[in-house]
């Protein structure tokens, strides 16, 4: 069985009405998603924060399994119905596994540098519309709902430690120090929001700065209540076990990986990719180690950008070119997708990242760079392979299209369907496809690329490593892992300054499975590839094969096998 373009639309299933009716449920219970994926109606609202929310889901998830069991058992189902049903299913219930280990005690309120709410709180208002006073009035909305929604997720907080879970005191005082930024109006992204209007009328001004004000000054609060009620209880140890890991992996691929095999491979990975970037050196500069390369290519005028004005320009070149040199050859691009807008975002976390397109396009698929305070100059050769990861090959291609294949794809499958491994590997795959066609051969590129590629390798060896703690490797002296192992190991395979990597040490300490997501995704892309060429043999087409796995959309790493080869 596999799936490629239908000739006409398919009859709409009872599968597809289930799998459209939990998605219309998911946005109804989280504004937020609402905003991400640019469904209008619930603009000037935000998520339940706290525990019932945590219930809610359980819930909804809980009961959408029932009703697609009883709909498997009893009817007919084609082959895009069943991919739908497996893929489902299982998001569903590692979701209620891990929101069933919250409502027990089992797992923490997550809490962490990246993926919880003190982010998800802080950073929608990036993808919020500010054209119109109407659109300032939803933001005006939103944030007076700050407080009460931090009120509720420090409650979760606490009812988690009650249970004696908590996250690791390194998350604890590292978030802590995300929100005590968040609550100075010099720091905070909502300040440098509304400072950035400037047709607004005085009075609804005054309103957001009233609100902004008491949002950050919210933030502080929950940061108060981080350090005096959690910090004394939380433990020192950032390993999640393996049981535990085992399962938090799971949710981040949507497979099974054997994670001290996994664990062997990311060395021997990150040892490929260290030679090549030694061999890339050379080229640079006969004689050159890799971090002498690197202060080479920093100092090179020719890949400096001087200001964000000049990032965005660059940005959107580099991503309009992509797109016009791959449609019609590599790609079948359809009109749609052919834009993409870049976009410098209001706040100032240093993160880069893409937002897809609304269903009607009227907002086109979008690539941020929250850009650090104070950082006015960027260096291309490093940025090049992230507009690939972020627009053409990458998410863009990958998102856009699944949000037209309305002939064949319910809205879930279109638009709630997402699996870090799938998406996020296909970036990585993508990245590498770029080199292979050539758009990647000036050298400082190309250690553009292969720096990208060290950090993904590292990250699987700290993650899966101390999580699962397995011993460290020899060139950090084995043994036990340890923050400053990691520390040392990460500094000797990256080439970033010392904040940034500060924050990606503490990301995968605290945020277990989801950083090795993208590079294990990236294997399982390449391993479908092969794959699919062994079975196909001199029939294969890499075009085709392109085409046929990102038409199924975003399904986790099993659904997408079953998807793609069918029920062996």
């Amino acid at each position: 069985m596999s799936q490629t373009a239908s000739p006409s639309p398919r009859t709409h299933s009872a599968i597809d009405q289930i799998a459209e009716d939990y998605f219309d449920a998911s946005i109804a219970m989280s504004p937020m998603l609402a905003t991400y994926l640019g469904v209008p109606g619930s603009e000037g609202l935000l998520d339940e924060a706290g525990i019932q929310g945590v219930r809610d889901t359980v819930n909804l998830a809980q009961s959408t399994v029932g009703l697609l069991e009883d709909a498997v058992s009893g009817g007919e189902l084609d082959e895009v119905d069943i991919v739908t049903a497996a893929a489902l299913r299982d998001q569903l219930m590692v979701s209620v596994q891990i929101n069933e280990g919250v409502l027990a005690g089992t797992f923490a309120m997550p809490l962490n540098v990246l993926g919880s709410a003190v982010q998800e709180v802080r950073d929608v208002f990036d993808l919020m519309a500010t054209q119109t006073p109407q659109q300032w009035g939803w933001v005006l909305d939103r944030l007076r709902a700050v407080p009460g929604a931090l009120e509720l997720y420090a409650e979760a907080l606490r009812y988690s430690a009650e249970r004696g879970a908590i996250a690791p005191r390194r998350q604890v005082l590292s978030t802590a120090a995300q929100c005590i930024a968040q609550s100075h109006s010099e720091s905070s992204t909502y300040s440098g929001l509304i400072a950035g209007a400037t047709t607004i009328p005085d009075d609804l001004r005054a309103d957001l700065e009233g609100a902004a004000s008491d949002a950050n000054t919210a933030f502080g609060q929950l940061a108060a209540m981080m350090t005096e009620e959690l910090l004394d209880q939380a433990p020192s140890s950032d390993a999640a076990g393996v049981e535990r890991y085992r399962l938090l992996s799971y949710s981040f691929l949507g497979t099974d990986v054997d994670l001290a095999e996994t664990y062997r491979w990311g060395q021997e990975e990150l040892a490929r990719i260290t030679g090549m970037m030694q061999d890339c050196a050379e080229q640079i500069r006969p004689g050159a180690s890799v971090k002498e390369a690197v202060k080479i290519l920093d100092a090179d005028e020719k890949y400096q950008l001087t200001s964000k004005d000049a990032l965005k320009k660059w940005m959107q070149n580099a991503a309009d070119e992509a797109i016009a040199a791959l449609s019609d050859t590599h790609f079948d691009i359809p009109e749609p997708i052919r834009r993409i807008e870049c976009m410098i975002a209001p706040s100032q976390t240093g993160i880069i990242y893409y937002t897809g397109p609304s269903e009607d396009f009227a907002r086109p698929g979008q690539m941020w760079w929250s850009v650090p305070p104070n950082v006015e100059s960027f260096t291309t050769w490093r940025e090049l392979t992230t507009v690939y990861h972020e627009g053409v090959p990458g998410h863009h291609l990958q998102i856009a299209q699944t949000t037209l294949r309305k002939d064949t794809l319910n809205r879930w499958r279109r638009l709630g369907s997402w699996s870090s491994g799938h998406g996020e590997g296909w970036a990585l795959y993508s990245e590498w496809l770029m080199a292979d066609l050539g758009y990647l051969d000036d050298p400082g590129m190309r250690m553009g690329l292969l720096d990208a590629q060290s950090l993904r390798a590292a990250r699987v060896v700290i993650d899966v490593g101390v999580h699962c703690e397995f011993e460290a490797p020899p060139e950090v002296g084995g043994g036990q892992w340890t923050y400053d192992k990691a520390w040392e190991f990460l500094n000797n395979h990256v080439n970033m300054d010392e904040a940034t990597v500060r924050f990606e040490l503490d990301r995968y300490l605290g945020y277990p499975g989801q950083a090795p997501s993208y590079k294990i995704g990236e294997r399982f892309w390449l391993e479908l590839r092969d794959e699919v060429k062994a079975r196909e043999g001199e029939a294969f087409d890499l075009s085709a094969f392109h085409r046929r796995a990102l038409d199924v959309g975003g399904l986790g790493l099993d659904a997408l096998r079953l998807a793609v080869l069918g029920q062996q």
